[in-house]
């Protein structure tokens, strides 16, 4: 979780510059300006909005009063309810308007707060002074709410650049009364307390982990937009509803089921219902499980249910008509179909040995004691 960039490899917390330093590992917020290598029209009026990037995922837009030539990356110093902010600029021009509508948001230009000027280096050194004083201050909050007793886990903590402000960002199971915690947070630092709540996900992106698929999480990564994942994605996938596999570090389902769902529910589409039995001269067959892109469904008899018969979904399909016409089928399928027993349904195909093989027989202690008098007799 190191920059190339900086050459911080081997610290934990990467280079502490949090999307500054411009690489892959920082810049998850980041957007593409793919509008900026064309010229605009002859005479077309700048969009005087700029998005603003501050940590903890946040994103604000602020009007562009002075007309300063600001570019994706700039350090500036705006506007806040209490003071002055220092943020980063992420995005300019009319690509703002696409971003604003894509947040479904009312905003009304005319009350956005506005940008004061570029930061400069005493600007940034404040603000990077305040900002190395986070981490001990989350794990003072954390000992209060603590000594409290309040059921609040406490996963990030924001300066605002001037240092009138701090916002801890947590996380509960349930409403929580946290009146007396702020009181003694801003006695004991003297700042101006927010306190701003997170769901479990944002928590898992905040902090960070590896998946159960050996990598990085998705969310502290590059995924910024959580959307709900239902437990019928996993269903819909064939797979087993084990709430240990299926769920993240977050507690939640995971984010990666919604990404392949699309493709399972299109070609399911093309399967019949699994209700439907299938009627031969032999009888009836019930359905035990699907390939979804093999396109087989795999069939066993009411009266043998030890035998998997794997039939192509086109076979499927026709008996079903064939049935609907009060046709029975002579077999499932034709010559060369496949059918598995119970016992070879369920075989090592990955081509392990024993787990045990390497142990030794276990033999008795009377066998031991045998076998060493008869020694000892023969001597």
């Amino acid at each position: 979780m190191s920059c190339s960039n900086c050459k911080s490899a081997g610290i934990p917390n990467g280079c502490k510059n949090n999307g500054l330093c411009g690489t892959t590992g920082c810049n998850k917020l980041n957007s593409i300006d793919w509008l900026g290598n064309i010229e605009p029209p002859y005479n077309h009026p700048v969009f005087n909005i700029v998005e603003i990037r501050f940590k903890n995922a946040r994103k604000e837009f602020y009007k562009n009063v002075n007309k300063i030539s600001l570019h994706i990356g700039d350090v500036v110093v705006v506007e806040a309810k209490s003071g002055t902010d220092v943020g980063v600029v992420s995005l300019t021009g009319d690509l703002v308007k696409i971003q604003m509508n894509k947040n479904h948001q009312l905003i009304i230009p005319d009350k956005l707060p506005g940008i004061q000027r570029k930061a400069s280096n005493k600007d940034i050194e404040k603000w990077e002074k305040f900002r190395l004083k986070e981490l001990e201050i989350k794990f003072l909050a954390r000992k209060m709410a603590a000594k409290l007793d309040i059921p609040m886990k406490i996963s990030n903590v924001e300066y605002q650049g001037d240092g009138s402000k701090v916002i801890f960002y947590y996380s509960a199971d349930a409403r929580i009364d946290f009146r007396e915690l702020v009181k003694d947070l801003a006695t004991s630092l003297k700042v101006k307390i927010e306190m701003k709540q997170i769901g479990m996900r944002q928590e898992a992106s905040n902090i960070g982990g590896i998946g159960s698929c050996g990598r990085e999480l998705c969310c502290s990564t590059w995924l910024t937009d959580f959307k709900p994942v239902p437990t019928s994605a996993a269903r819909y996938q064939q797979l087993s509803l084990n709430p240990e596999k299926l769920a993240g570090q977050c507690g939640k389902l995971k984010c990666c089921l919604n990404y392949e769902l699309d493709a399972y529910m299109s070609a399911l589409k093309k399967f019949p219902s699994t209700n439907v039995k299938l009627i031969t001269e032999k009888g009836k067959a019930f359905f035990q499980k699907m390939d979804i892109f093999k396109a087989t469904m795999t069939y066993s008899m009411m009266d043998d249910s030890s035998q998997f018969i794997e039939i192509p979904l086109n076979r499927v399909q026709e008996i079903i008509e064939l049935n609907k016409q009060s046709i029975k089928v002579p077999a499932l399928i034709e010559d060369g179909g496949k059918i598995h027993s119970d016992k070879d349904h369920f075989k090592n195909v990955v081509g392990q040995d024993s787990l045990t093989r390497f142990d030794g027989k276990k033999t008795s202690r009377k066998k031991k004691r045998k076998k060493y008098y008869k020694k000892n007799s023969k001597n």
